[in-house]
C-alpha cells in the first residue's frame, strides 16, 4: 500500500484524460440496469462482466483524478499505523496517542505496536468534522446575536 507521503497529483494530461472518460462513463451508467455489465476493452477486444458498484466507484475515481486530486483505495478493514492515522486526520503521532489511551478511537495492540482500522480513523475525522460545524454555528449565531454582522 503507497502511503500519503508517495501519492502524487496526476498530470494536466490525466486530468484531461479522467475528464473525458468521467463523462463518457457517467453518461453510459445511466442507461446501464444490470448489476454486471459487460465492458469491452476495443485494444484486445476482450469482453469483461464487472460488478456496477466497480464501474461507480471507477466513476468516482475518474471525477476525482480530473479536479487534479490524488486519489487511494483502502480496503476498510485496513489497519493502518498510528503516523498514518495522525497524517490522515492531520494531527501529530503524540496527539493521535493521547486520543487512542483516552478510548476516542478503538485500537489494538500488536507487541508494542498500535494499530488502528482505517474505518474508524474515517469515522473519527467525520465526527471532528461535525463538532467543528457545529461549533462555527454557534459562534456565527452568538455574533449575529451581539449584532457583530451587519446584516
Amino acid at each position: 500500500m503507497n502511503t500519503i507521503d508517495d501519492m502524487e497529483r496526476p498530470s494536466k494530461e490525466e486530468q484531461k484524460a479522467a475528464m473525458e472518460s468521467y463523462d463518457a462513463l457517467a453518461a453510459a451508467l445511466e442507461q446501464i440496469h444490470s448489476d454486471y455489465p459487460e465492458i469491452e476493452i476495443e485494444e484486445t477486444s476482450e469482453r469483461i462482466k464487472i460488478p456496477m458498484k466497480a464501474l461507480q466507484l471507477l466513476a468516482k475515481i475518474l471525477k476525482e483524478t480530473g479536479k487534479g486530486k490524488p486519489v487511494s483505495i483502502v480496503p476498510i478493514a485496513t489497519e493502518i499505523t498510528t503516523q498514518a492515522a495522525a497524517e490522515l486526520i492531520g494531527c501529530s503521532r503524540p496527539h493521535l496517542v493521547k486520543l487512542l489511551e483516552n478510548g476516542e478511537i478503538s485500537y489494538t495492540k500488536i507487541g508494542k505496536h498500535r494499530r488502528i482500522k482505517y474505518q474508524d480513523i474515517i469515522d473519527h475525522k467525520r465526527k471532528m468534522k461535525a463538532e467543528q460545524r457545529k461549533l462555527l454555528i454557534e459562534i456565527m449565531k452568538a455574533d449575529e446575536d451581539s449584532r457583530l454582522y451587519d446584516s
